[in-house]
């Protein structure tokens, strides 16, 4: 027995999709069974995050790009994986910065 599912997406999402599944040689029903499909046999399913930067990160980064620029709050050239591991094991009050 088939049934009906609604779901709510955005134009260009669907238009993306119907492309997709048009080039594949199948409807956009088609496509979104398999997906489905393949979502309950393997029990996984794949969300990628968004890649633009949040408002929080966006200024982290700028500070961060300040702070490089200005030759400031940046940890000092370490060589070996010894020297790396001394200066992190250090207490954050003993770390030097330039």
């Amino acid at each position: 027995m088939k049934t009906v599912i609604n779901i709510k997406t955005d134009k260009e999402t669907k238009e993306k999709a119907q492309k997709l599944a048009a080039d594949l040689g199948v409807n956009l029903s088609v496509l979104v069974n398999a997906c489905l499909r393949q979502a309950i046999q393997k029990r996984v399913i794949t969300i990628a995050a968004d890649e633009t930067p949040s408002p929080w990160l966006e200024k982290v980064l700028e500070k961060a790009e300040e702070d490089i620029a200005a030759g400031k709050n940046l940890s000092p050239v370490l060589k070996t994986s010894e020297e790396i591991e001394e200066w992190l094991n250090k207490p954050e009050n003993e770390r030097c910065y330039s």
